[in-house]
C-alpha cells in the first residue's frame, strides 16, 4: 500500500500538473501566472510514509510550493481512500513542507498463531504433481505438543506496507517463490469483510489484494533438519492468514490451500494423528487431510526425539522426492503395493491402540523410506552413523522383551522420533539414550532435555552426576539385553520429550506477538 501512496500521488501530482517541478514552484497551474524572470531552481518531490501509532500513519510530502498544492493534496488521498485525520503545514522558501495523520479504514492488524509440529508414521515421499503438491501415495503422522515443539507466527497487514515481507526466525527471507505465492493468492482470494467496531476497523473484502502483509515466524525447534519444519510453519502461515483475513471455508479447504505450500502441512493442521489422502483428481480437489484421532485418544504415549544434527540438510525434501520419482523402482512398488496396505494396518492400530502393530508399521515404513532414498540415483543419505546406532539400540531392547516397547521413524534427517508405548518406558528409554549418549563438557540436564523435563524425575536423573552414575544396559532393572558400553559423548545435540498435541490456536497473549504493532516490522 505504500507503494500505492507514493505512486498514486506522484502520478496523479503529475496529471495534474505535467510541467517540471520548477513550473510547479511557480504556480504556473490553476491560472496563477509566474513572474517574467524565474528563479533557477528545481525542487524534487519527496514522499515517505511510517508508522504512527496502532490507528494511522504519518504521510511526508516534501514539493515544490504553490497555491492549492494543499487542497490539491487533500483531494488526491481522498480519492484513493485515505482519511486525513490532522495536518502540519510548513513551508521554507519554495519547498512544501508537510505532514500528515492519516489512516486507511483503521490501522494495522496483528494475528499470532501457534502450532505444532508433525512426525510421520507412514511417510510421504514423491509427487505426482510438483505445482499443486499432489503425492503418490496416502500418509499418516502424529502432531506434537505445541508446548514443547512449535511455530508462532504473527502476520499484520497495514496500508503503509510497500510489499509482502517475511521474516524467519529473525532473518528476512523471500517471498517470491511460488508455494508463498499460492498459499497467499488462494487464501486472498476467499478473504472477507473484516469489521471491528472497538477499534474502528473496516476492511472491504476487495482490499485484501491491494493491502500487503508483513510475517514473522519462529521456529523452537531445528529448521530444515528433518523435523517437519516448514508442515508447521505453512499450517501455521496459512491458518494466520485465514484468521486475519476472516476467510471464508472450513478445515478442509484450509487443508488444500496449505498442502500448496508444504505437503505435510494438510496434516499439521489437525491435532492428534492425522490421514492425508493423496485423492484421484487433477485439480487436487480430493487431496486433503482428515484427523483419524484427537491427542486425547492415545495419550498414554510418549515421544521422544534425539536431535542428532539441527544443520540444514544437504539435500531438500523437494529435490530428494523428484529424484526419486524418477529414478527408483522401489519407490514405484513401495507406493502401488506396500502403503495402500499399510496405511489400513496402521488406522487399525491407531484405532485400537495395538502398540506392537504400530511399533511394527512405523519402523518397518521408516526403514523403507530410507531404502528408497538409498536406491535414488544419485543415492540420499539423511541418516548418519548416530542414527544408525539409536535404531540398533532400541531394536535390540524390543527384541530382548519380546514385545515392542519403543518405535522409531526417521523423516528426511538424521534426527531419530522414538515413541514410547508408556511414560515408564520412555524413563527407562531416556536412562538408555542418556547412557550412551550424555552430554558433553559444560552442557547442563536443563538445556540438554528440552520439552517435558518432568521425565527426568521418573528417570531418577537430576543432573549430570546422575547421568555419570548411569549403569550399563544390562544393570538397568528389568533389562535382559547384553549391550555395549561404549559412549558417544556429543554426538547427540539434545532431546526434546513431547507427546501427541492439538492443532493451531490464536494465542491469546498479545505480548506473544513477533511483530511491533507500532512500528509493523519484527520485535
Amino acid at each position: 500500500m505504500l507503494e500505492s501512496i507514493r505512486l498514486t500521488i506522484i502520478n496523479n501530482l503529475l496529471k495534474y500538473h505535467p510541467e517540471s517541478s520548477e513550473k510547479l514552484a511557480l504556480g504556473e497551474a490553476f491560472g496563477v501566472k509566474p513572474p517574467g524572470k524565474k528563479p533557477d531552481v528545481d525542487v524534487a518531490t519527496h514522499i515517505t510514509v511510517k508508522e504512527d501509532g496502532p490507528k494511522r500513519s504519518l504521510l511526508y510530502i516534501e514539493t515544490a510550493d504553490r497555491p492549492g498544492l494543499l487542497l490539491e493534496i487533500i483531494k488526491i488521498l481522498a480519492d484513493i481512500n485515505i482519511d486525513v485525520i490532522s495536518a502540519e503545514i510548513d513551508t521554507e522558501g519554495l519547498v512544501a513542507k508537510d505532514i500528515f495523520h492519516v489512516s486507511y479504514r483503521g490501522a494495522a492488524l496483528n494475528s499470532s498463531m501457534s502450532q505444532a509440529s508433525c512426525v510421520q508414521d507412514c511417510h510421504y515421499w514423491g509427487k505426482r504433481d510438483e505445482t499443486l503438491i499432489l503425492p503418490i501415495n496416502d500418509s499418516i503422522s502424529v502432531t506434537l505438543d505445541p508446548d514443547h515443539l512449535c511455530t508462532t507466527t504473527t502476520v499484520a497487514v497495514s496500508p503503509g506496507f510497500e510489499r509482502d515481507r517475511m521474516w524467519l526466525n529473525g532473518k528476512e527471507i523471500s517471498l517470491a517463490g511460488g508455494r508463498y505465492q499460492n498459499c497467499l493468492r488462494e487464501i486472498r482470494n476467499r478473504a472477507a469483510e473484516v469489521k471491528d467496531e472497538e477499534k474502528g476497523l473496516k476492511i472491504a473484502k476487495e482490499d485484501w489484494k491491494n493491502l500487503h502483509v508483513h510475517i514473522a515466524s519462529y521456529n523452537n525447534f531445528p529448521t530444515a533438519a528433518g523435523l517437519a519444519s516448514s508442515a508447521a510453519g505453512f499450517a501455521c502461515l496459512v491458518f494466520t492468514l485465514a484468521k486475519l483475513m476472516n476467510l471464508e471455508g472450513d478445515q478442509e479447504q484450509l487443508s488444500s490451500i496449505a498442502r500448496q505450500g508444504s505437503g505435510s502441512a494438510c496434516r499439521s493442521l489437525y491435532g492428534g494423528f492425522v490421514k492425508w489422502i493423496m485423492g484421484k483428481n487433477d485439480d487436487g480437489s480430493d487431496s486433503t487431510a482428515v484427523q483419524l484421532a484427537d491427542e486425547k485418544h492415545w495419550d498414554d504415549l510418549v515421544i521422544l526425539i534425539a536431535v542428532v544434527s539441527s544443520r540444514q540438510k544437504e539435500t531438500s525434501s523437494t529435490s530428494g522426492m523428484r529424484e526419486s520419482v524418477e529414478t527408483s523402482l522401489l519407490l514405484k512398488h513401495r507406493a502401488e503395493e506396500v502403503v495402500p496396505k499399510r496405511i489400513l494396518q496402521m488406522e487399525e492400530a491407531i484405532k485400537t491402540r495395538d502398540f506392537q502393530t504400530f511399533a511394527h508399521l512405523s519402523c518397518a515404513d521408516s526403514n523403507q523410506f530410507h531404502a528408497v532414498c538409498l536406491d535414488t540415483s544419485p543415492p540420499i543419505f539423511y541418516m548418519n552413523d548416530t542414527s544408525h546406532r539409536i535404531i540398533s539400540i532400541v531394536e535390540k531392547w524390543n527384541h530382548a522383551e519380546g514385545t515392542p516397547q519403543v518405535a522409531y521413524t526417521f523423516d528426511a534427517g538424521p534426527n531419530a522420533v522414538l515413541i514410547a508405548r508408556n511414560r515408564k518406558v520412555a524413563a527407562l528409554l531416556l536412562q538408555r539414550l542418556f547412557f550412551y549418549f550424555p552430554p558433553g563438557d559444560g552442557i547442563d540436564i536443563d538445556s540438554y532435555l528440552l520439552g517435558d523435563k518432568t521425565i527426568l524425575q521418573a528417570a531418577g536423573i537430576k543432573d549430570t552426576k546422575d547421568v555419570e552414575a548411569l549403569p550399563p544396559p544390562l544393570s538397568v532393572p528389568g533389562a535382559k539385553e547384553n549391550g555395549p558400553t561404549q559412549k558417544y559423548v556429543g554426538d547427540v545435540s539434545y532431546f526434546i520429550c513431547t507427546r501427541p498435541g492439538r492443532g493451531p490456536v490464536v494465542l491469546p497473549d498479545t505480548s506473544q506477538a513477533l511483530i511491533d504493532p507500532n512500528t509493523g516490522m519484527p520485535k
